[in-house]
This record gives structure tokens, sequence and C-alpha cells, in this order.
């Protein structure tokens, strides 16, 4: 299995929880805007597990991020 914590995956992490508190949204009002529990937003900021494609499009739309943009600067 690949390692979730790649440098590449880190910088995506890193990117979500930057966009999140650029929007002043805690972990908790986040995962309430997408229907899942604090804990799941904790788990991936912090690595512990890896998001989906439609997770990260989920996220991505909540936060108002442009998701190639992010995906560009993972790449």
């Amino acid at each position: 299995s690949v390692s979730v914590h790649t440098p590449r995956y880190r910088k995506l992490c890193q990117l979500l929880t930057e966009a999140r508190l650029n929007r002043k949204l805690s972990q908790a009002a986040l995962a309430a805007k997408i229907k899942r529990p604090q804990t799941f937003v904790s788990k991936y900021e912090r690595g512990e597990r890896r998001l989906d494609i439609v997770e990260f499009l989920d996220v991505s739309e909540i936060l108002k991020i442009d998701p190639h943009d992010i995906l560009k600067q993972v790449q």
C-alpha cells in the first residue's frame, strides 16, 4: 500500500488546511457542511487518512477553492 505520508500528500493536507483556515471555518463547521464527523476532517488534515477524489471535490467545493489549482500545486 502507498503511504499517506508522501511529500505530495503532506502538501495536499497543508493546502486544504490553509484553505479551511482562510475561510475561517473550524474543522467541525467544515465537517457539518460535508455531512461528516469532525474527526474526518482532523484525520485527513493530519494525514491519518486519505481523501478519495469525490471527497476531495466535496471539500474543495465547500472551501471555494479550485481543485485544479490545488492539484497543480501538489504536482
